[in-house]
């Protein structure tokens, strides 16, 4: 049941003081092959670390694993880095798994990855088929963890060796260090060895999983002389003399790797151990490593030097032939040199069983390899380069050696290294593609192939070093006779970057000024449109309202309706929504810039504008049709592999819209998730802002404010303004905090500006920032005239919008700050007005805050009805201390809270589904009530919970109501 590589050790090495690992081993091993009464689920992973400096016996000991493991039946995958691999991205990872991949039919291997394929094959080492993409290292770390669960699971129990990690490639030890935190939920066991004083220093987060392991870092200490001295008379004879014994272990220094290879050589030349053989002894063991190892090489002959040359140029899976063509040696030859090295115990059979080579040990590869005179290692790399190239073996394995020769201005050096670049995007490796990159600018280019390298290097820094994205990308612009189409590409990445390192005043200014060059009128829409976005989402942009009549102007004229032009009217709706313009403008704008479809994964457009435009139909009261794009805007970004801040919005702008339809745990569910992802992606700010937000104001809803309080001090939520225009807005969300904990003269000063900073651009929409709402409720008691003032001014401006869910909960808040018998006629206007949107939870605190308002004015019956309707609304919605509350008003008016009514359901029921199909139809209230046999007031209830479970309001009803589930007969 083995896979992967096989551990190049000798199998009858003594294995001495290591009673302690061997035990760690066999307790870790008997957790994962527990089966208690049967339960599979019994097993236990786990992750072992072994460390130690080079000669310690880190491999041998791997060795034992293997053997243990297999003895147990156990599924072994392994993997090993190499020294002159690390710039080789993945290329751990793909020792890990190609074995298995390999022995599957490419039928099998696509069913086998199914929807991962095209996310994963390049990381892999397979050929993407479909059209080339470029996913993100989160979505490509995913796309593994979920190959090696899923292997894990097909071939359980599975013991997972990672030799010399200290050499594995960033990406492969980063991807290591994400998942094994997993392993204790699979049968699934890691060992890793490395030598933690050559770690490199990015891998801080695999020296932090195995040094804070509930299993320390197991380190293997030197061997003592009296394993020494076992060992020299297991080869030499029980006659070996204790002082000459005592004399290896000091030259060897207890090292078991040289304290075996010098008993082997002490064997072959019939040593006895006696006192008078010391110096012929230490002349063997400095012929185990170093000098004295390069002495026995050269002794070999030249060809042989020159053949293990090649073999240490070429790494730690020596293919013969290539090494043989390094060498300039014919087959027989290099068969004849491969025999001279395996019997001077320097190479010996490699991991798989193809007839690849490798070296004995470690230390025998490096002395070798650095024993090359500098100019001979320069010409063997460049050598390499070619002959693998040659070979078909792909630009990556070639580009790795480039990156060892001087640049001597070679286009083909440049177009391997742009190659291997380009794949290395492609396998979510952007790290590996700036080195390479780097190097091909280098070289240098041909000039008319430099712009396009410093884009694509701009591409692979985006999400490293964006402040190096944006100067690459200014040189890029610099070069004379840029494609139009290539510099608008440019344009759109630069601005990108300078938004995301908070210079969005510079990304509108570049976005403008390219429009005026533009060259033709669809590049010129294009770049507009990237100058209105990021003018749009600046904080503290002077002149918002000119902007907007700018804009408000251009849609106008449009006459066609291509990409670009849908784009500018996408542009509009959000424009016109914010400003709080009739919703049947945003709406009519919305739809024109959908008739045709808009990507969310662009890499030229971003998914801005996609995702502004799903969000005008929640503003609207149609949310269904807002997570109808946006559960095709995710599952989009999953298919790509964009699974990092892309998918991270996306499931925090869909919890959103589901707070918005009151469903709150699942809106907590679901923006924690977002939250999640966006905490694991390196630079992901913006993504986070929009997620505490959006999990603040749903926890506040459900009554949690100390929890709420503490996932705003753990993140400085109330600390720091962002440059960026985030919604829901931050200071707005942090002054209802403040609201909650019953500090209203802080949340007073906190809203006050942002009163100002919005209506001095124009942004009047109560629905989009309900600011005057909440500031209402902060002076109620203090200022009870300016709170009705602004609650009135507040009523006005959605009454102008039209949403009934926003002109609902803005009387709400006019009805409470009133107060009295003259507050009853506006709580009753915000319950019908709310009772005509999807808005549940707004319509609970509605219902609730009418009712508690007629048990104050002595109409307790009228109260009881509203409380109870409250009561389930809010229990529905995951409310709680909405509930809580009216369930004391209940009892304060001497009444008893009733059972639920009816079971909390999204399925219309035979006679909703009626009622709203006349409805849609056109026909008014009454009609309806007349065709059904019911009241008029029982039509208006049932159209109430449609809105609620359809999730739109009577203007979306009829297109909702085509892809909405019929009832069971």
């Amino acid at each position: 049941m083995a896979h992967g590589p096989r551990q190049s050790t000798n199998r009858h090495q003594p294995l001495l003081e290591r009673h302690r690992e061997l035990h760690a081993l066999d307790a870790a091993l008997a957790d994962l092959t527990a089966a208690p009464d049967g339960a599979p689920n019994a097993q236990r992973g786990g992750l072992l670390a072994f460390t130690g400096p080079a000669g310690l016996g880190k491999t041998t000991l791997m060795a034992q694993v293997r053997a243990r493991a297999e003895a147990h039946g156990l599924t072994v995958l392994s993997t090993r880095g190499g020294e002159n691999e690390q710039e080789l991205a993945f290329h751990v990872v793909r020792q890990l798994v190609q074995p298995a991949l390999a022995a599957m039919t490419e039928p099998e291997r696509r069913t086998f990855l199914g929807s991962w394929y095209d996310i994963v094959a390049t990381a892999l080492g397979l050929e993407a088929t479909g059209p080339a993409r470029v996913p993100d290292p989160t979505g490509v770390r995913d796309g593994l963890d979920w190959v090696v669960t899923r292997l894990t699971m097909l071939k359980a129990p599975v013991v997972l060796l990672v030799d010399d990690a200290h050499w594995a490639d960033a990406e492969s030890l980063s991807w290591l260090a994400s998942f094994a935190p997993r392993v204790e939920n699979l049968p699934l066991l890691i060992v890793v060895t490395y030598r933690p004083e050559e770690l490199p220093p990015e891998a801080v987060a695999f020296r932090a999983l195995v040094e804070h392991h509930g299993n320390r870092p197991h380190a293997l200490e030197p061997l003592s002389a009296t394993a020494v001295a076992r060992i020299i008379r297991e080869h030499v004879g029980e006659g070996a003399e204790d002082g000459f014994c005592a004399e290896c272990c000091t030259v060897t220094g207890g090292s078991p790797f040289e304290t075996v290879e010098l008993a082997i050589r002490l064997a072959e030349r019939k040593l006895t151990g006696a006192r008078d053989e010391l110096p012929v002894m230490r002349d063997l063991a400095s012929a185990v490593k170093g000098p004295g190892l390069l002495d026995r090489l050269h002794r070999l002959g030249t060809t042989t030097v020159r053949f293990a040359w090649a073999a240490a140029v070429l790494g730690t899976s020596i293919s013969p032939e290539l090494a043989a063509a390094l060498a300039v040696v014919g087959v027989e030859q290099a068969a004849q040199e491969v025999e001279k090295l395996r019997h001077a115990r320097i190479l010996t059979d490699g991991h798989r069983t193809d007839g690849d080579l490798e070296f004995v040990h470690p230390l025998i590869a490096t002395a070798i390899y650095r024993s090359i005179p500098a100019e001979l290692r320069v010409g063997l790399h460049n050598a390499a380069a070619e002959a693998i190239f040659a070979a078909g073996l792909g630009s990556t394995a070639a580009a790795r050696h480039l990156l060892e020769v001087p640049c001597e201005g070679s286009t083909e050096a440049v177009t391997c290294l742009s190659d291997a670049a380009r794949e290395y995007l492609r396998a979510g490796a952007p790290e590996a593609a700036r080195r390479l990159l780097t190097r091909a600018l280098q070289e240098p280019p041909l000039a008319e192939q430099r712009a396009e390298l410093l884009h694509e290097l701009a591409r692979s820094t985006f999400l490293i070093e964006p402040t190096a994205t944006v100067s690459h990308l200014r040189e890029a612009l610099a070069q004379p006779g840029v494609d139009a189409e290539l510099r608008a590409s440019i344009v759109y990445l630069l601005a990108q970057a300078l938004a995301h390192t908070d210079r969005l005043a510079e990304a509108a200014t570049v976005a403008a000024e390219a429009a005026q060059q533009a060259p033709n009128s669809r590049l010129r829409l294009r770049l507009q449109a990237d100058h209105f976005v990021w003018s749009a989402f600046r904080t503290d942009e002077p002149d918002s309202a000119a902007r907007s009549r700018r804009l408000a102007k251009l849609a106008a004229r449009l006459t066609r309706r291509g990409l670009e032009e849908r784009y500018i009217l996408g542009l509009r709706a959000w424009d016109a929504l914010v400003r709080g313009e009739p919703r049947q403008t945003v709406l009519t704008c919305a739809e024109q810039a959908l008739d045709g479809g808009m990507t969310w994964t662009d890499e030229n457009r971003g998914f801005e504008i996609p995702v502004s435009v799903a969000l005008t139909f929640m503003y609207c009261d149609q949310p269904r049709r807002a997570e109808e794009l946006f559960t095709k805007g995710i599952a989009e970004c999953e298919r790509k592999g964009w699974r990092g801040s892309h998918l991270a919005v996306g499931q925090t702008l869909f919890a959103y819209i589901r707070y918005h339809r009151g469903s709150l745990a699942e809106a907590e569910e679901l923006v924690r998730e977002g939250l999640r992802i966006a905490d694991k992606v390196e630079g992901a700010v913006p993504a986070q802002w929009f997620a505490i937000g959006v999990l603040i104001q749903t926890l506040l809803a459900r009554g949690r404010t100390e929890e709420a309080r503490r996932i705003a001090d753990a993140y400085h939520y109330g600390d720091v303004v962002p440059n960026a225009v985030i919604y829901p807005d931050p200071r707005t969300v942090y002054a209802e905090l403040l609201l909650a904990e019953g500090r209203h003269a802080d949340a007073a000063a906190l809203l006050t500006d942002v009163g100002e900073w919005l209506d001095g651009r124009a942004w009047r929409n109560p629905a989009w920032c309900p600011w005057q709402l909440d500031l209402a409720s902060a002076l109620a008691s203090t200022d009870p005239e300016r709170a009705a003032d602004l609650a009135r001014d507040a009523v006005q401006r959605a009454r102008e919008f039209g949403a009934a869910s926003a002109t609902g909960q803005a009387l709400h808040t006019l009805a409470e700050v009133t107060g009295g018998p003259a507050a009853l006629d506006l709580h009753a206007e915000a319950v019908e007005q709310l009772e005509r949107s999807p808005a549940a939870y707004e319509l609970a605190r509605a219902l609730v805050g009418h009712g508690a308002a007629l048990s104050r004015n002595g109409r307790l019956q009228e109260a009881a009805d509203r409380l109870y309707q409250g009561l389930e609304t809010a229990v529905h919605c995951g409310a709680e201390a909405l509930a809580g509350r009216a369930r004391e008003e209940l009892s304060a008016a001497g009444l008893r809270p009733l059972p639920l009514r009816y079971a909390q359901t999204d399925t219309l029921t035979a006679q909703e589904r009626k009622a709203a199909e006349r409805a849609a139809q056109g026909h008014p209230v009454a009609v309806v009530a007349k065709g059904l046999h019911l009241p008029e007031q029982g039509v208006r209830q049932l159209l109430s919970s449609v809105y609620r479970k359809v999730g739109t309001d009577a203007a979306g009803l009829a297109a909702a109501l085509e892809t909405f589930p019929r009832p069971r007969s």
